[in-house]
């Protein structure tokens, strides 16, 4: 009997151990985004102000380097889980690493700053995608809570990102940013504790390897491993202390080519060495521009811990009676709206199915496209109003509306299109892939808020006109595009709805 198969329904229905990742991740999203929102706002702050005033084009070009790391990093973490330590362990361990992290960055010192943030990319990425791995490990492949259980589970991320966005952002206000980052430690450390003593909830999902290495291999990984760390503190070193240079803005264009690169590498070796058939083929296409749709998206959405931010700290009137609203608060509105919408749209989603409506992937992912980059047009006529003074706080709950709606007809959706359209047997690999969107997403969303100038207002409606232009266009296209990929779908669903049914 399975692990998944040993679990009872003592969280709404759910196995016990969902709960224990529920609530883990939930304070590990806290202390992330409790510090991602403050992180444009505090370097970009005057150095009398608490900050480390760094001009804006290079705040939002670090920013997008972190957020993409972040991401990144994700790969060698499923694939340390997978083979080596298993997923248990990793995110015990690489939850300590993120806590130390913000401990790091809670020391008042400008010198200390990038190595807590190299901490927490390189503990996000053992802890993140393994935490999502083992929500699924919870369940048997028959099991039909699968479903719901992610939708508990995504509900846990938002309640978390809802916490870390008010503490931090009023420790940030009220105390200072070493307060708001102390603050994200401890919410870490809470989520670490619970785990620690839950961990046997999950009835042994995750807790090895699932294609484990020989000893002689694990052992020659481990080296490799900490060569590389040594190479990574080593350079980390040298730039703090002035023996090696770094330009944020090359770097970031630098690596967005890279990843791009990688990207397209990587698909065609698929595509091209994989011994496709005719049908993988075409579902390899549409996956394609699931892809693109989601860098895309992501390049404009994560606009929010940048240009957006500092829109809502500096023209954005956040009075309300006699109480001023901390400039984070405002992303809260994100969150909130997935908590609140997410019941509607999956009532949505199955009113069409029982319509034979269901619209492709394609379809899905260029209209989400094409409604985030309408939360750009309103931030264009913002823009235009704030040149007569600060605006109200109405165009940002706006924007971040049309977002949070883009949000949910896409994000979900990209998900189950790459199970369902990757070969089989490539489907990790694929997923990973996948996720390199994210970090090619946040690299290019970097560099976009690189235009936005806090003293320059009359340029502010020409950034978000282009952002709005480019996302609206690229959604046309894979919307028109999606409605030729739609056939393509439907014919990689037979084929593996075949090959389940042929007997072994």
């Amino acid at each position: 009997m399975t692990p998944a198969e040993k679990l009872d329904k003592g969280f709404f229905g759910q196995p016990m151990g969902l709960l224990t990742l529920f609530i883990t991740e939930m304070w590990e999203r806290m202390s992330y985004y409790g510090m991602r929102g403050l992180l444009v706002l505090f370097m970009t702050a005057a150095i009398a102000e608490g900050g480390l005033a760094i001009g804006t084009a290079t705040a939002v070009a670090i920013y997008g380097l972190y957020t993409a790391s972040v991401y990144f990093m994700g790969l060698p973490g499923g694939w340390i889980a997978d083979r080596m330590i298993g997923s248990q362990k990793a995110i015990w361990y690489g939850g300590i690493v993120i806590m130390c992290g913000h401990i790091v960055l809670a020391i008042p010192s400008d010198k200390t700053f990038f190595i807590g943030l190299i901490l927490v990319v390189l503990g996000t990425g053992l802890l993140k995608p393994n935490i999502s791995a083992v929500v699924g490990q919870l369940y048997s492949s028959k099991d039909e809570r699968r479903d719901s259980g992610y939708a508990i589970y995504y509900m846990g991320i938002n309640i978390g990102s809802l916490i870390g966005y008010t503490v931090c952002g009023y420790l940030y206000e009220n105390q200072g940013i070493h307060w708001a980052f102390g603050a994200s430690a401890i919410g870490m450390a809470l989520g670490l504790i619970y785990f620690y003593f839950s961990r046997n909830n999950l009835r042994g999902a995750g807790d090895g390897p699932t294609a484990p290495l020989s000893n002689g291999s694990i052992q020659k990984c481990w080296l490799v491993i900490g060569a590389f760390l040594v190479i990574l503190a080593g350079i980390t070193y040298m730039m703090l202390s002035g023996q090696l240079s770094f330009d944020p803005i090359v770097a970031s264009k630098y690596v967005a080519v890279t990843f791009v690169g990688i990207f397209f590498i990587y698909f065609f070796w698929v595509y091209f060495l994989g011994n496709l058939s005719p049908v993988e083929k075409k579902g390899m296409w549409a996956f394609m521009l699931v892809c693109v749709a989601s860098t895309m998206f992501w390049s404009g959405f994560e606009q929010a811990g940048s240009s957006l931010n500092l829109f809502g700290q500096d023209f954005t009137n956040r009075m309300i009676g006699d109480f001023e609203l901390p400039t984070t608060w405002l992303q809260n509105v994100n969150p909130f709206f997935i908590i609140t919408l997410t019941p509607f749209f999956a009532v949505f989603w199955i009113w069409l199915g029982k319509r034979m409506m269901t619209p492709g992937y394609g379809l899905k992912m260029g209209a989400g496209l094409i409604i985030m980059g309408l939360g750009f047009v309103v931030m264009f006529f913002a823009a235009h109003a704030a040149a007569q003074g600060k605006v109200a706080i109405f165009w940002l709950v706006m924007t971040y509306f049309l977002h949070t709606v883009g949000e949910l007809v896409l994000s979900p959706i990209s998900l189950s299109a790459v199970s369902k359209l990757s070969p089989p047997r490539f489907l990790g690999q694929m997923m990973g892939l996948f996720v390199l969107t994210y970090s090619m997403g946040n690299i290019i969303a970097g560099l976009m808020a690189g235009g936005f100038d806090p003293e320059n207002v009359a340029e502010m409606p020409s950034l978000f006109k282009m952002i709005a232009t480019f996302a609206i266009g690229v959604g046309a296209v894979v919307f028109l595009v999606g409605m030729f990929t739609k056939g393509w779908e439907k014919e990689v669903e037979v084929a593996n709805n075949a090959k389940a049914i042929e007997p072994s």
